[in-house]
This record gives C-alpha cells, structure tokens and sequence, in this order.
C-alpha cells in the first residue's frame, strides 16, 4: 500500500524540435536560459498546484500524472528540470529517475517522496537524483531548489544580466533600462530574459516559445510575434531588439 503525506503536501506559506531528454538526439549545449519544468507526480491536486505556482514564477511548467506518460514526455522534450515523485503508477520514480540519468541528457531531478527517512532519501540520491525534498514542503523551498537546478542544467550566467542600456535580475524578476525599472508580464520577462542569455545569437520564435510557453502552447500562434510588439514598446527607444529575417530576433551581446 502506498503511504501518503499526512497533510497536505504545501503548506500554506506558499503553493526543440526539443531534443531527447534521455540523450539519444542532438546534444548541442541551449543558449537560451527560460526554464522548462516537467512535473510528474500523481497526486492531480499536487500537480496543479505546483505548475500554476511555477509558472507564476515565470516557467514554462508540463505534467505528467503517470511514470509511463512522463517517459513519452522526456523522450521528446529536453527539460532543464523534473519534478519526479519516487512512487509512480505505470513506471515507477526510481525507474524514471534511472533512465533521465543515465542517458547522457542535461536534465536535473528533484525527487518528491511521503517519507523524510535517511535510507529513502539515500537511496533516491544513488539512483541519479540531484535533489530530494520531502512532503509537506513550502513552496519558496521548491521554487529555490529547481531554480538552483535549473542554473545547472544549462550553461552559467551572472546574477544579473546586462546587455547595452538593460539589466535583468532573474531572482528578484527585475529589468531596467538606463537605471529605470521596466514593467513586463511574466512571458515578455521570459523572452527577455531568453534573449540576453543568448550572448548576441539569434534565438529563432520556435525556440522562444519553447523556453517560455508550454506544452499546450499552439505551434502555429502569433503569441511570440504579439509578445514581441508589446515588450519592444515597454523597452522604449531606440529599439534594442533587433530582427533577423528568416531567423529570429537578437539583443547585444550580455556582459
């Protein structure tokens, strides 16, 4: 029988094409820094709650409620982290857990599991793991961790992004220009901040709406296209975005 938290697992305080996700496709290093999370948990309450509070936080948040569905999905997507409870209808945490890990991909998993013993939590780290967390937890703690996951899983960057007049600071969600603050919605913040991590490369509409939307994003929408109008407004001129036709958009190389 499957044991289960007592209370609930979030305390009130707070709740390309992809690449293969086990390593067996085209292993070129991701310039762009948006988030991509896969959680794979069966609890659907759970599940919800954890995806609408990350992608309140700016990510870009799939689920899987099963190991077996959650299997499809890393084997299509690249994932900078999963989200992965250790017990799983279909295939279960530790096989899943296993699989990401030895397939030479670059996800990072954070395992979720009922049981807080030192064995438990020993034996999830053997099998691959780089992170474990118990239930109940707050919410700010999972937030940090997959974020500091995050930070692994794709190449280094500063605290602060900086490219000619604009600043981006990824922790405290803020961007100026010339020394004054910009507001952006969480998806223009995302492109944004996508863009600066590219270091001066193009980063095409595909790859953008990738790293910042979601799997049940339409491949066909004009979202990016919209959400590029309405960030180059706020960023004022001149205009720093630059388009290259055919290809995508660019910024200044990030100091």
């Amino acid at each position: 029988m499957r044991s289960r938290a007592p209370t609930s697992p979030l305390r009130s305080r707070g709740t390309r094409s992809v690449t293969d996700g086990l390593g067996n496709a085209d292993r070129q290093p991701w310039h762009a820094r948006g988030v991509r999370i896969l959680i794979v948990e069966d609890e659907e309450p759970l599940v919800e709650a954890i995806a609408r509070g990350l992608r309140r936080e700016g990510m870009a948040v799939d689920v899987a409620l099963d190991g077996t569905s959650g299997h499809e999905k890393v084997c299509v997507t690249r994932y900078d982290v999963v989200v992965l409870d250790r017990d799983l209808p279909g295939i279960s945490g530790d096989a899943l857990c296993k699989e990401i890990t030895t397939g030479g991909g670059l996800s990072r998993v954070l395992m979720l599991t009922a049981s807080d013993s030192i064995d438990d939590k020993v034996a999830g780290l053997a099998l691959g793991a780089d992170d474990y967390l118990t239930k109940p937890f707050a919410f700010p703690e999972l937030v940090a961790r997959v974020r500091a996951l995050g930070r692994r899983a794709t190449p280094a960057t500063p605290p602060t992004m900086v490219a000619g007049e604009l600043a981006l600071d990824p922790a405290r969600r803020l961007v100026t220009r010339s020394g004054s603050p910009v507001e952006l919605t969480r998806k223009e913040f995302g492109v944004l901040e996508v863009l600066m991590a590219a270091r001066g490369a193009v980063v095409s509409s595909e790859e953008l709406l990738e790293r910042v939307w979601d799997e049940n994003a339409d491949p066909f929408t004009t979202t990016v296209r919209v959400t590029m109008m309405t960030l180059r407004k706020k960023l004022g001129d001149p205009a720093v975005i630059d388009t290259v036709v055919g290809s995508g958009y660019r910024l200044p190389a990030a100091s």
